[in-house]
């Protein structure tokens, strides 16, 4: 059994935890076994003082 990583970028206009949310739902459809995620960048489009939309880059590990 070896662990393989993958990564995604997850974008939603709702919050960081959605994006990641939306990243790893997206990364499962592919990927199977997933065991766990690092998040290592967060950003976010803004305008006018306010965020559009927030991004986060992970990085999955699963099972492969």
């Amino acid at each position: 059994m070896q662990v393989r990583v993958a990564e995604f970028v997850g974008e939603s206009t709702v919050s960081w935890q959605d994006a990641i949310e939306r990243a790893v739902r997206d990364a499962s459809r592919e990927y199977k076994n997933i065991t766990g995620v690092e998040v290592y960048n967060w950003t976010a489009d803004c305008k006018d003082d306010r965020i559009l939309e927030y991004k986060a880059n992970i990085k999955i590990a699963y099972v492969g």
